[in-house]
């Protein structure tokens, strides 16, 4: 299978059915603004999407952080993303952090953070927009915006509120405070919390686990997860049931049928 481009502000590895990629830029904190991090995460998304062999994709960093969200540096310097007229500085919002809003939004396959350290302000923001986050005890999130001056520009007020609902994303955007890893586990941001030496194989089981499921089953499955967030349950069930009928007509659900009347494990092949 052949891998996407990426920059060398990431790696992407292949392990089967899933790919990890691991943001390579520790001397400033995986920041995603100032660096290739974007570009790379959204080529690596939208190649995922297009390869039906892929089923899910795990994020994580490398060193100290999984990501610091905005470079501050080049805020006080206004440059980059951050220079120029008002108008100016929209668009390159428009087209350039929230660009990886849409796309993680948009992802058909599922995404898993591992979360290897601090995850601030659009850090934290792009764990909020996974399906699953996996911390450790080295895991810190803050929704820090309101600390710098600025609000959540990469649409982090959004998918917060909808991780945690309205009243603890509130209070945590209000406040900007940091979180630790057990707070973050009470709240639901986390899944689950494990030592720092055992994150990666535990973000790897769950998408090992993933990735031997039928895979049409399985993005339709996250598609519909997604839809049922804004659509009635009229119209809702009336998608299911059209969903359902072209799954009943795979040979993936034969294939599944028949393991579990023969005590088998079934081989998916995603037709």
């Amino acid at each position: 299978m052949t891998l996407p481009a990426i920059s060398t502000d990431a790696s992407l590895t292949l392990h089967g059915r899933y790919a990890v990629l691991r943001f390579e830029r520790d001397d400033v904190r995986n920041a995603l603004t100032g660096t290739r991090l974007i570009d790379d995460i959204c080529t690596t998304v939208e190649w995922a999407n297009s390869n039906r062999d892929i089923s899910c994709l795990i994020l994580t960093g490398s060193g100290r952080a999984f990501s610091a969200g905005g470079n501050v540096k080049e805020m006080r310097d206004q440059t980059g993303m951050f220079g120029g007229t008002p108008n100016e500085i929209s668009d390159s919002y428009r087209r350039g952090i929230q660009r990886m809003s849409r796309t993680m939004h948009s992802a058909e396959i599922v995404t898993i953070a591992a979360v290897n350290g601090a995850a601030v302000g659009a850090g934290f923001d792009l764990c909020s927009m996974c399906d699953l986050r996996i911390g450790c005890d080295a895991t810190r999130f803050g929704e820090t915006f309101i600390n710098l001056g600025i609000i959540p520009g990469d649409g982090g007020a959004w998918f917060l509120q909808r991780l945690i609902g309205y009243q603890r994303a509130a209070e945590l955007s209000f406040s900007g405070r940091i979180i630790n890893a057990d707070e973050a586990l009470n709240m639901g941001i986390l899944l689950e919390k494990t030592t720092d030496e055992a994150l990666m194989a535990c973000a790897e089981r769950y998408a090992s686990d993933y990735a031997s499921k039928p895979p049409i089953a399985l993005r339709q499955t996250k598609r519909l997860m997604k839809l049922a967030q804004r659509q009635e349950l009229e119209d809702f069930l009336d998608t299911c049931a059209d969903v359902q009928a072209m799954c009943h007509g795979t040979e993936d659900h034969i294939a599944a049928v028949n393991a579990f009347f023969d005590k088998t494990t079934p081989t998916f092949t995603g037709k």
